[in-house]
């Protein structure tokens, strides 16, 4: 298996077949996978601040992630995803480390509660309380 090489752009540098495996790793995960119907396309891929990121071998991305720019002047980091047969690599790791770097200060994700520990590896503490989103838990978290 070849070591899937990291990709970066926004929506306007992807070609529209990327696009699709981008958002179709997401819908899989989030939409299919957790069974949770809710609007996964929310619009916020195409702002001009929004940075996807990915990792892609031959076979097309293995784990995504998006970064957004907030009104507030915070960064975002979000739908951290990686495909089933690809899981337990240390890839979304990877990909998270890597959008860090490039990221201003703070930072801001709302975690899947049972995922609290893993953002606490990287720097984020809870930042409020626990929320339920389309039937899973949240916590708000917050890096620098």
């Amino acid at each position: 298996m070849s070591e899937p090489e990291l990709h970066v752009a926004t929506v306007d540098d992807l070609d529209v077949r990327t696009l699709h495996d981008l958002l179709r790793l997401r819908i899989d995960v989030f939409v299919v996978e957790q069974a949770c119907a809710y609007p996964e396309l929310d619009g916020r891929d195409v702002e001009p601040a929004t940075r996807h990121w990915w990792l892609a071998d031959g076979s097309g991305p293995v784990a995504v992630l998006r970064t957004l720019g907030e009104a507030d002047g915070t960064s975002r980091l979000g739908r951290v995803v990686t495909r089933a047969d690809r899981r337990g690599e240390g890839l979304a790791a990877r990909l998270v480390r890597a959008a860090l770097t490039d990221l201003p200060r703070p930072v801001r994700i709302d975690a899947q509660s049972h995922l609290a520990d893993w953002y606490v590896g990287f720097g984020f503490v809870r930042d409020g309380d626990e929320f339920v989103e389309d039937g899973i838990p949240h916590l708000p978290m917050r890096l620098g």
